[in-house]
């Protein structure tokens, strides 16, 4: 299915209705609702009569749009709309890698309908950390810049208007003036976002229930069918 949105962009979703808060899946950077983790937590939602709603965020997937005009902005706003279409009531955020970046914006704007969130991996501020200086400084000055990219053949782009649009969007650096329960799940032999990023955003949530889950043996995408297992199970704790 598709969502049209004010200036004709289309949004693909899938949405199952169901009880208990709506699970709103938030990818990673350059991924979509096809990876395994959206694919587990849809599927276990219509098994369980539970409301879920995927997306692909404008040039990924099957929307509309290119990635060179993706920015944390414009996918935040894409969320907030979906939501805002087709969820009733409380909503359970779950965000992975830098869609866990993203679920701290669109939790903003959901304050009171928020039932929990679970971040996987989750990135915050990754522009900050996750570039060298000599990166940050060519983003700066509009050029793109390529690193290699362990999941596929292409090299992966970041380009200077998501740069620019990211440091708007800082939130380490103070407190995340954000209440509901919040698990966060991250691997100890993360490569690509250092698990002290986890802690790091529980010390700047304001929740006083914030619990953090390492995986020893843990990648990046904790993906395997123990790793889908943790977060269906940390999943079934929001609905009693």
């Amino acid at each position: 299915m598709h969502h049209t949105l004010y200036d004709g962009r289309r949004i693909a979703f899938r949405y199952t209705h169901g009880i208990g808060p709506a699970l709103v899946f938030l990818p990673g950077y350059m991924s979509d609702m096809a990876g395994s983790k959206a694919t587990a937590l849809f599927a276990e939602a219509q098994e369980r009569g539970r409301a879920c709603l995927l997306l692909d965020y404008s040039g990924c997937g099957q929307s509309d749009g290119a990635f060179v005009d993706g920015m944390l902005s414009r996918w935040r706003d894409e969320v907030l709309a979906l939501i805002a279409s087709y969820v009733s009531g409380p909503v359970l955020l779950v965000g992975s890698s830098m869609g866990g970046w993203l679920m701290l914006l669109v939790a903003e704007h959901l304050k009171h309908r928020l039932a929990g969130m679970i971040g996987i991996a989750p990135a915050p501020d990754f522009t900050r950390w996750g570039y060298s200086e000599a990166q940050r400084e060519s983003l700066a000055a509009g050029e793109t810049i390529y690193e290699p990219n362990p999941y596929g053949p292409e090299p992966t782009p970041t380009y200077p208007e998501f740069f620019a649009d990211a440091e708007c969007h800082l939130r380490l650096g103070r407190a995340i003036n954000i209440t509901c329960p919040v698990r966060l799940i991250h691997g100890k032999a993360d490569a690509d976002v250092p698990f002290e990023i986890s802690l790091r955003v529980q010390a700047a949530l304001r929740s006083d229930d914030v619990q953090v889950t390492l995986i020893e043996d843990g990648d990046h995408r904790l993906s395997r069918d123990s790793d889908i297992a943790t977060l269906k199970a940390i999943v079934a704790e929001f609905y009693g």
